[in-house]
């Protein structure tokens, strides 16, 4: 089933919320708290009524599931649901250092299908259509995303939070022999830096993130030709049964994946994660 039709809506839906974001982002907003040490915006707000929106407008039979709206009975697993999160890396976006994104998934029967993230400060845009080719444009200029083939798991370069580390990650580090990292904010960020060979893999252990974290950014990474998975292996099922991602994410190229698994398991069971 070809989705390019709704690959180029939501491109231009994200670019949209993109400008939305950066509008406020210039002016002295205000932060509010959803729970401890989880900020919120007026621009995750606002980003989120207009992304919503767009999509009732342009696919009126789909389901929608958002971060920003309480309604998540969309997520049924059935047919046709988006997943938006509409600012992701908000304390990046507190923080006004660029790494934050606009994030689009839809998932067909449970399983991602498409995604796009929008890095609205610096004009990059990951795009991909799982089995059909990811790409990246940065100021007008396209090309063909696919990860790197490096098998070794010293010589992959990792990509850790910019915002905070878990002793879990040094104890990745330390497994595995990497020696070499990049910081950054937002998810999808992170998973558009393997697509673009920049980094090689992005190990999460917690069960803090959210469907919408992880949909947009796995149909990228999988269209790229990586791997998008949970901490045990298993693939990520948007049904509504786990929208905090309970079992971690282990993002990787495709070469490394097998010998990086049992570490990252080992490591989200001994951290107390559903794996």
């Amino acid at each position: 089933m070809a989705l390019t039709d709704e690959l180029t809506i939501a491109k231009r839906i994200a670019r949209d919320a993109g400008d939305i974001l950066l509008e406020i982002y210039a002016t002295d907003f205000d932060v509010a708290y959803k729970g401890k040490a989880n900020p919120v915006t007026e621009a995750d707000t606002t980003a989120n009524a207009f992304i919503v929106a767009e999509l009732r407008k342009a696919f009126p039979n789909d389901g929608i599931v958002a971060e920003e709206s309480s309604n998540t009975s969309d997520a049924t697993g059935v047919g046709r649901c988006w997943y938006v999160d509409p600012l992701d890396g908000t304390k990046e976006f507190i923080a006004k250092n660029g790494e934050f994104a606009v994030m689009l998934g839809l998932t067909i029967d449970g399983e991602s299908r498409l995604g796009v993230v929008f890095q609205p400060a610096k004009d990059k845009l990951y795009a991909g259509i799982v089995g059909e080719g990811a790409t990246l444009e940065v100021g007008g200029e396209g090309r063909v995303l696919s990860v790197t083939d490096t098998a070794e798991p010293k010589d992959l370069r990792l990509v850790v939070s910019r915002s905070h580390r878990a002793d879990s990650i040094d104890r990745i580090v330390r497994e595995l022999g990497i020696t070499s990292e990049i910081k950054s904010g937002s998810v999808g960020l992170k998973v558009g830096l393997i697509a673009e060979q920049t980094v090689d893999l992005y190990v999460h252990v917690s069960d803090k993130a959210s469907a919408w974290d992880a949909c947009g950014p796995e149909a990228i990474l999988r269209a790229a030709g990586g791997r998008f998975t949970r901490l045990d292996g298993k693939p990520f099922r948007y049904d509504g049964s786990d929208l905090r991602t309970s079992g971690g994410i282990l993002a990787s190229n495709a070469a490394a994946f097998e010998a990086v698994l049992p570490v990252a398991h080992t490591v989200g069971k001994d951290s107390g994660l559903a794996v």
